[in-house]
């Protein structure tokens, strides 16, 4: 029986140059007051083939005496054995400007003990905002994009049973008021970035061809409506979502060590400084020895472990790195040194500790 159990000290740092290019302020950022809203409901799933909630679920049977009684069929809740029904949580989420009678998806998902929910058919649930409001109503059958099956113990599942989709499920009984400003419109960026939100500005006003657009923080651009567009919200918008900027974005350095992903800013720069690489190898093997008894002893044999440790240090790599190195020259050192994703971790957090890494180093 052989381990190898290896130990690595390195110092290192990865990363890829990153080509300026440019993209839509629609790519970027969103109109504010322009978003979904989320809806959710309590309801009931029947036609289970019974897969439902079992008796210990005592809110399902609750709720199913309560449907009955509004059929005027009262029957107590401790009275009910049924397995084909299941309570569930319906989710939804109502985009901008979404009018009544349009259609949208609900998910569903199992709040009790229910096996599958397949073959099952959601009643009608209302959707509620947080407001409380209800906004949409969803009812039809449930898909879960697989199945469950089972029989004398033995059972197979593809896919979450618990959880499905009912495409086109939900009807939008009242529309949500978005108000996108009679005077000014608000540009809010998907990253917070200074840089970013004056290059939009300028982007902005070229694109309009006059001063009507200021950036007044790292994540806000307020637009002027102009003239020519009073009545013409939806044409403006269409205009500003089409100009085109450089982003510009802070060094930054992600590290994922049970991954050991690394993902590394182009504009990341570091001071100079002495980049080691050099391996200790300690190596255990395991050895077994059989002791035989001598001849008319009676004894009998038995097996004895003896464990060898070799340890091996080999040679280390030195290479420095100049003032201001860019990726480009760091990702050519690091090549020449030829290390692991591990070792670049190391190395990240060594040259960061050691101030020479100019950048944000996010370890997650």
């Amino acid at each position: 029986m052989r381990h190898a159990l290896t130990i690595i000290l390195t110092i290192i740092f990865l990363g890829t140059a990153a080509s300026a290019q440019t993209v839509r302020i629609k790519d970027i950022a969103t109109i504010d007051g322009v978003r979904a809203n989320q809806l959710i409901g309590y309801g009931l799933v029947v036609g289970l083939e019974g897969t439902g909630d079992s008796q210990q679920t005592k809110f399902t049977t609750r709720t199913l005496a309560n449907l009955l009684d509004s059929y005027g069929i009262n029957v107590p809740a401790d009275k009910l054995k049924v397995k084909n029904v299941a309570a569930v949580m319906v989710t939804a989420s109502l985009p901008p400007f979404a009018r009544p009678g349009t259609t949208i998806d609900v998910v569903v998902s199992s709040l009790g003990d229910a096996r599958t929910l397949q073959g099952g058919t959601l009643l009608q649930t209302p959707l509620r905002a947080a407001n409380g409001e209800v906004y949409a109503a969803a009812q039809g059958q449930v898909s879960i994009g697989g199945f469950s099956a089972g029989r004398g113990g033995s059972s197979v599942t593809k896919n979450h049973a618990t959880a499905g989709r009912i495409p086109s499920g939900a009807f939008v009984e009242k529309e949500t008021k978005t108000d996108l400003g009679q005077e000014s419109i608000s540009i809010l960026l998907n990253s917070n970035d200074f840089t970013t939100a004056s290059r939009a500005a300028k982007a902005i006003n070229d694109k309009l061809d006059g001063q009507f657009c200021t950036a007044t923080d790292a994540n806000r651009v307020v637009v002027n409506v102009p003239r020519q567009y009073l009545g013409n919200t939806a044409g403006l918008i269409a205009t500003i979502e089409s100009a085109e900027l450089i982003t510009d974005t802070s060094a930054k350095l992600i590290v994922n060590e049970r991954t050991g992903t690394i993902i590394i800013g182009g504009s990341a720069r570091i001071s100079p400084c002495v980049v080691s690489h050099g391996s200790l190898v300690v190596e255990i093997t395991a050895q077994t020895d059989v002791s035989q008894p001598n001849p008319l002893s009676e004894g009998q044999t038995t097996t004895t472990q003896n464990t060898v440790v070799n340890v091996t240090e080999q040679t280390g790599h030195v290479m420095e790195l100049s003032g201001g190195a860019s990726i480009d020259e760091l990702v050519q050192a690091l090549n020449a040194l030829q290390v692991t994703p591990r070792d670049l971790i190391a190395i990240l957090q060594a040259i960061k500790e050691a101030g020479a890494l100019q950048g944000q180093l996010e370890v997650i």
